[in-house]
């Protein structure tokens, strides 16, 4: 890995049927492609799981089962995610459960994955181990560090905002791999 500031990243963002990684299904997927100085891509969809949406998780996300009707299936959109993560290496918030998602949705449709080989930083553990905000959620990080955070719990809003995160968080750092460790 170099200096920090000329990596580049790709901050990725679920929103599922669900917090059940083996069972339940991404609705939405959202990723930017970005170095500390500028984004470089960025792709946002929803995603028709092909079941129905729950009422509780259709309340945190805004997301109701009628929205996704005549999107794209995942194993649709799969292909292109994978692509855009290529070698990249992912941030997200709770990044784990992202990666479980993705790996669970690549072996129902029969995609093949490495994304357990993907390196990632998770901004939540950062948070933990070198934050200073009385909560950890990405709302409450976005708050301490005055980052706008409008629309929460849609997935390119999520990715928005975690990227400015993780700008805040990452600045003790030099080099990606001190990070890493």
């Amino acid at each position: 890995m170099t200096l920090i500031d000329k990596d580049v990243f790709v901050c990725i963002d679920i929103e599922a049927t669900g917090l059940e990684p083996m069972t339940d299904r991404i609705i939405e997927i959202a990723g930017i492609k970005f170095t500390f100085t500028k984004i470089l891509d960025t792709f946002s969809t929803l995603i028709d799981p092909e079941v129905e949406i729950p009422k509780p998780s259709q309340y945190i996300h805004n997301i109701s089962t009628d929205m996704v009707k005549g999107k794209p299936k995942i194993k649709e959109v799969l292909p292109d995610v994978l692509k855009f993560i290529d070698n990249h290496l992912i941030i997200g918030h709770g990044i784990k459960f992202d990666i479980d998602l993705i790996y669970n949705e690549t072996k129902r449709a029969q995609i093949p994955t490495s994304i357990y080989a993907a390196k990632y930083i998770d901004t939540l553990r950062l948070a933990r181990l070198y934050g200073e905000s009385p909560s950890n959620s990405l709302k409450e990080l976005s708050k301490h560090f005055n980052i706008d955070l409008e629309g929460a719990h849609r997935a390119l809003n999520d990715v928005k905002a975690n990227i400015e995160v993780f700008k805040k968080l990452s600045s003790p750092f030099t080099t990606t791999t001190q990070m890493l460790k």
